[in-house]
């Protein structure tokens, strides 16, 4: 019997430096659909909406994404911004080089994305550099420091707010996972699983983020067992 008491550190297949493209490319189409399905892919999207009420026309906005993976959400946003004609440019850094080049043979080239192969944790940004800073489905990878310290970061960089979306580790999203994703490939499936159970639950991640301190982020409950963790610094959503 899996418990979910605790965190448990799983290693997941598609962080390993050495996966198989093919493989990886199998799964990030995979992880595309179920984004879609519960809404996460766009979740930042949705407090971008409300933050840009107090962007000023023609103003540039500055946005970091850590641990970008296909750099999805970034595509997202921007396709948005342009609709729209904000001028939005994102950075996103991702340390897995097979990810990179899966995320930039993905989709044309696009000059106001850049994709930065680097370790976020190791990665000097200066304070200030962005206007937000984006972590989606990154912080279940980290231990309590590390999820504390990258908070911090992003506080540090962003000089307007931060948008933070991840999974919460509870029994019903496991066994649903469990039973839902039994014919996908295994990789996929495993680090679903393995995601649900390294997960934070909302007790932990509010005591991590006042420790960061981010008490300006709002928490907001998700479709899909996910959490939000949003707010700008002088602005409520």
């Amino acid at each position: 019997m899996i418990s979910l008491a605790a965190r448990c550190r799983v290693p997941e297949m598609m962080d390993d430096p050495n996966v198989d493209p093919a493989e990886l490319r199998k799964c990030h189409d995979l992880l595309h659909r179920l984004q879609r399905v519960t809404g996460c892919l766009r979740a930042p999207l949705r407090c971008l909406k409300r933050f840009s009420r107090n962007w000023s026309p023609g103003q540039t906005i500055r946005i970091v994404d850590f641990a970008t993976g296909s750099a999805a959400i970034p595509r997202v946003i921007l396709d948005w911004a342009q609709q729209q004609r904000h001028d939005v440019r994102i950075t996103g850094i991702e340390r897995n080089p097979r990810t990179v080049a899966a995320a930039i043979a993905s989709a044309p080239p696009d000059s106001r994305l850049q994709i930065v192969q680097a370790d976020v944790l190791e990665m000097p940004l200066a304070t200030g550099s962005f206007d937000y800073a984006i972590a989606s489905g990154f912080l279940h990878h980290l231990d309590d420091d590390q999820a504390v310290a990258v908070m911090r970061m992003m506080n540090r960089v962003a000089t307007r707010g931060i948008i933070i979306s991840d999974p919460l580790r509870c029994r019903r999203l496991y066994f649903t996972s469990w039973s839902l994703f039994t014919m996908t490939s295994p990789m996929f499936r495993h680090d679903v699983l393995a995601s649900i159970r390294q997960a934070f639950t909302r007790r932990e991640i509010m005591e991590l983020r006042d420790r960061a301190g981010l008490t300006y982020a709002a928490y907001y409950w998700q479709f899909g067992h996910r959490f939000l963790l949003a707010g700008e610094k002088n602005q409520k959503i």
